[in-house]
């Protein structure tokens, strides 16, 4: 079985519009969280989230391509330039057709569909731009890295809420180990942060109205975020041969259903999902040092991802540090387990653990080493990524430096 390694990485967030930027914030445990300034913000009982803030698309894109791009499109071209300069690797023919990509959404071209709902049900327009549906898909992002890049390979995208990016990455990992394919872009995108996007969050009320908390027991519950992370996923032996330097090995992953409610996570489900990547890893548990949690800040989540955690490593799972980047850079949907991958890729490559901030008052149901407030220095040779969604899909990911 081929191994898979990590050759460029690319990111735009609330935290930064760049790797280096946002790894940085993530050392100094900056908050991006703050007041929404989306149209509408004072019909929305929640009004804040972890917005890409001074965001000029025209200062990215030209108005041939912001026809066709909806934002969430927009942040995968800027992650996806960035680590594919980062690679080094140029795509002609042979190489092209033996590349392809798997990217992860939840919405898909959100902003385009409340911008096209208000047009036609609130202003009575009777016609939308032709381009709504190719600018609204879900693949459309994937289409157009695609096309960006001349990758003539496997192009999909995956859609299972807030494990897509994990899923995506799963999956590209899989094609590169089955030989179908030598190099893959792979990750997530997502732009919720519209008014129809919060306003249907709002109705699940697991929403705060203060900041994210995970792990802490006065949390109020998850913030939504934005932006895009995106991975050059390469088969080992390629990059050696070409000397690409080697970020990290993505070493396993698995991925398994709860099969019992469509939002209530499952600690079973979660334990299945951690067994089986450290399984498909061949990693034993004392590898693994640090664990890249969902923490979401809701009570739902965070009780059952310590008691899977602490199921799973038994008395070695209190040495383990486990934080949520979420706490920084908000929920990110299907864009989410890409972002919080970037803190896997610190810890492995600086030895550096991202912290959770916010963090006020230690709750018993969460008593692991949740890296409080702020980073830590620790070295670290294996972690993991963990992705639960509703509709009980769990996803994760076992890292290893290389």
């Amino acid at each position: 079985m081929k191994r898979v390694v990590i050759t460029g990485a690319g990111t735009v967030n609330a935290l930064g519009m760049d790797v280096p930027t946002t790894q940085e914030a993530m050392r100094a445990g900056r908050c991006a969280i703050g007041e929404l300034d989306i149209r509408d913000a004072d019909r929305l009982a929640i009004r804040i989230g972890a917005q890409v803030r001074g965001y000029d698309e025209a200062a990215h894109f030209n108005r041939q391509q912001i026809v066709l791009f909806d934002r969430y499109t927009q942040f995968a071209l800027l992650a996806a330039a960035e680590a594919v300069a980062q690679s080094g690797l140029t795509f002609g023919d042979d190489l092209a057709a033996r590349s392809g990509v798997v990217l992860g959404t939840s919405g898909g071209g959100l902003n385009t569909q409340d911008e096209n709902y208000r047009a036609v049900y609130q202003e009575g327009k009777n016609r939308v731009h032709p381009f709504v549906v190719p600018r609204l898909m879900n693949n459309a992002a994937a289409a157009h890295l695609s096309m960006e890049w001349n990758l003539r390979g496997p192009s999909f995208t995956v859609a299972t809420a807030c494990a897509s990016s994990n899923h995506a990455i799963g999956q590209a990992m899989a094609l590169i180990r089955a030989g179908q394919a030598d190099v893959m872009l792979t990750g997530g995108s997502e732009a919720m942060l519209c008014f129809g996007g919060v306003k249907a969050w709002e109705g699940l009320r697991v929403m705060s109205r203060d900041t994210c908390r995970p792990f802490c027991a006065t949390r109020s519950g998850m913030v939504q975020g934005e932006g895009a992370g995106i991975f050059v996923l390469e088969e080992y032996d390629h990059a050696r041969k070409r000397g690409a330097d080697m970020l990290a090995e993505v070493a396993g992953c698995a991925m398994t259903s709860d099969a019992s409610d469509i939002v209530m996570p499952s600690r079973q489900g979660a334990e299945r999902a951690m067994e089986g990547a450290l399984r498909d890893a061949g990693m034993a548990r004392d590898e693994v040092a640090y664990i890249n949690a969902h923490g979401t800040g809701t009570a739902a989540n965070d009780k059952t991802e310590c008691a899977a955690v602490a199921h799973v490593f038994g008395p070695q799972a209190d040495r383990l540090m486990i934080s949520s980047t979420k706490s920084m850079h908000g929920h990110c949907i299907g864009g989410t387990g890409a972002i919080e991958l970037l803190a896997c890729l610190m810890a492995l490559r600086e030895g550096v653990v991202a912290p959770t901030v916010n963090w006020q008052e230690r709750d018993p149901d969460c008593a692991l080493d949740i890296v409080p407030n702020e980073a830590r220095r620790a070295r670290i040779s294996a972690c993991l990524s963990n992705a639960f969604a509703f509709g009980g899909m769990n996803a994760v990911l076992a890292l290893r430096a290389v």
